[in-house]
């Protein structure tokens, strides 16, 4: 078997849908996502496919079809009227103070707000695998009814003890700032970093560049790590967790990507990149699995010659449909339909009836054909048995399941019409009875 070439695995791998953030270069607007995150994810085995923050783009997330992934990481601050009716109990003199602080974060991108809360319903609905890291999840904890700090510091570092405090971003160290965090025992990141953690702390040192965070954790997610103040650091919904089966709905505040030793590609912990190696996984069982059902509502491709059968087959329940409803006979021009369609009855219940059954089939099918002005119908040689079991086994299940429907509806009315001939006959009987000559 030959090698596959870049072009073939470009149609195979699955996709995984990165949102872009955007900055200013030159005066224009520049698109990017950051290096790890796309490494990360091409290492394991999926392809990334940037959505880039565009006026509109919210508008086209079909465009983007089929989704098998969608990670969400960097970007600014959520507008907090999606999470926060009241925008908190800041002063606007605060509110002044924490947009100075934090100025390159605080613009409100309402867009990316668009294209990303959009994607994550999306994740939602369909149980597509989705990984939020920073203000991804964030977002993932907006669109499941949570709400988040405004400022971490002002409304939660500061009401802490004095030990329990702790900086969330450090402008000075983008990448080697790092603070301890607490993780929750029997969750995935405990799974993840078990071998580096000790059994009484349960800590480990992660790194982070925010200053907003989960305020209300959304009822249907339960809390990986807590930072000494509180913070909830890492989630995920444990009914949508199973990466062998597609299932994967996680937020982690912190970077696991990030933490490196200095100057080296090396891993902090061991269990740094698990959270892309489980997600790239999940994202393939979907991607296997979507494949899978879309084969089975499109159904198999057939031939001409078997297409042409199967539309005269179509065509013959169609037609006995309508005369039925219209309670007429057939005319004479619609008698071969109609016996396309007798015969696949016929010939498709073979084994699947008991002799009674059989018999009975066989004595109903007799009378319709008789009253209809059929004309015997011979039995099929084993070339066109063999084409007609070959269609309908070839046939999607939805097309079988209406078969099966209009069949069992056909045994139905062959019952109403023989309960009725028999009331017709007993009751000729009971007046032959009254008035005897």
């Amino acid at each position: 078997m030959g090698s596959l070439s870049s072009d073939d695995l470009s149609m195979i791998l699955p996709r995984v849908l990165i949102v872009s953030r955007r900055t200013v270069r030159k005066n224009k607007f520049v698109d990017f996502v950051g290096e790890y995150h796309l490494d990360l994810i091409v290492s394991y085995g999926a392809v990334p496919v940037i959505v880039p923050r565009v006026s509109g783009v919210h508008t086209l997330l079909k465009s983007f079809e089929p989704i098998h992934g969608v990670l969400l990481c960097e970007g600014e601050d959520i507008d907090p009227s999606l999470y926060d009716s009241e925008l908190s109990s800041f002063t606007p003199e605060e509110l002044e103070e924490i947009r100075l602080a934090h100025a390159s974060d605080t613009a409100i991108d309402r867009e990316k707000d668009s294209i990303e809360l959009g994607l994550a319903k999306l994740c939602l609905e369909r149980n597509i695998p989705y990984l939020g890291i920073c203000r991804g999840s964030q977002v993932l904890n907006v669109a499941c009814g949570g709400t988040l700090h405004l400022d971490v510091e002002k409304e939660l570092s500061r009401a802490a003890a004095e030990k329990e405090r702790v900086a969330h971003i450090n402008y000075e160290d983008y990448d080697g700032h790092r603070h301890p965090v607490r993780v929750v025992e029997g969750t995935p990141l405990h799974r993840w970093f078990q071998e580096s953690l000790d059994e009484e702390k349960m800590e480990i040192m992660v790194n982070s560049y925010h200053h907003q965070g989960v305020k209300k954790l959304a009822q249907r997610f339960v809390p990986m790590a807590y930072a000494p103040d509180g913070l909830i650091e890492g989630f995920y919904d444990p009914d949508v967790y199973n990466p062998d089966e597609g299932k994967f709905i996680m937020g982690l505040q912190f970077h696991p990507e990030r933490m490196r030793h200095p100057y080296s590609d090396e891993f902090d912990y061991p269990g740094c990149p698990f959270a892309y190696k489980e997600f790239v996984k999940a994202v393939i069982a979907y991607q296997k699995k979507l494949t899978s059902e879309e084969s089975v509502a499109r159904g198999p491709k057939l031939n001409q010659e078997q297409e042409n059968k199967r539309k005269m087959i179509v065509r013959s329940f169609s037609v006995a449909k309508d005369m039925y409803i219209a309670g007429r006979s057939p005319v004479p021009s619609q008698e071969p339909v109609l016996e396309v369609g007798a015969v696949f009855l016929e010939e498709n219940t073979a084994g699947a009836l008991s002799l009674q059954q059989e018999k009975r089939l066989k004595q109903m099918g007799a009378t319709v054909r008789n009253g209809c002005g059929y004309k015997k119908l011979n039995k099929l040689n084993e070339e066109r048995e063999k084409v007609a079991r070959y269609v309908i086994e070839k046939m999607s299940i939805e097309q079988l399941s209406d078969m099966m429907s209009f069949y069992c509806m056909m045994g139905q009315i062959c019952s109403e019409v023989l309960e009725s001939k028999i009331q017709h006959l007993k009751l000729i009987h009971e007046n032959d009875s009254d008035h005897p000559e």
